[in-house]
């Protein structure tokens, strides 16, 4: 009975350590999805501009234009429904935009984001930029705005 007794108690450490070690390792991995909190699109870090100016050239310039000008018509829907891409310079809307709300368009595209079915014609980023790529083009885009565009865009939360 004795021997029965510790196989039970055996049986049961062993068990409540399985469910220990794989709600460790769930947390670690919903853990590791977060994004960091020390990322943000500092526009004063020379290092994140940098890789912001090679990401935004790779994946942005084709539609918002290679000094952030967009394209031409962009407040007006073509015969396709969708919006032509607008400036990131300080002519365009960008820059009303908080930090967060412009990460988040990009990462997860503005149809998604504003839904109830507005269409869009830029995807989502999730699947082809990390985070860092993202926070970094935002930089970039920041570090060509005038110093009082990036004041006004600092205390925007919409």
């Amino acid at each position: 009975m004795a021997a029965g007794n510790a196989a039970q108690s055996y049986d049961w450490v062993r068990n409540g350590a399985a469910v220990a070690i794989a709600l460790l390792f769930a947390s670690a991995l919903w853990i590791s999805t977060l994004p960091p909190s020390n990322l943000s699109a500092d526009a004063s870090d020379p290092g994140l501009v940098n890789l912001g100016r090679q990401t935004y050239a790779k994946n942005c310039a084709s539609c918002h234009g290679a000094d952030l000008e967009g394209q031409p018509n962009w407040r007006e829907r073509g015969a396709d429904g969708f919006l032509p891409a607008p400036p990131h310079d300080e002519g365009g809307h960008t820059w009303h935009h908080g930090d967060n709300i412009l990460f988040d368009l990009t990462k997860r595209g503005p149809a998604v984001v504003v839904g109830n079915g507005y269409i869009s014609a830029m995807p989502g980023f999730s699947e082809i930029l990390s985070d860092r790529e993202i926070w970094s083009s935002l930089a970039y885009i920041k570090s060509r705005w005038p110093l009082r565009i990036r004041a006004a865009q600092a205390n925007s939360n919409h």
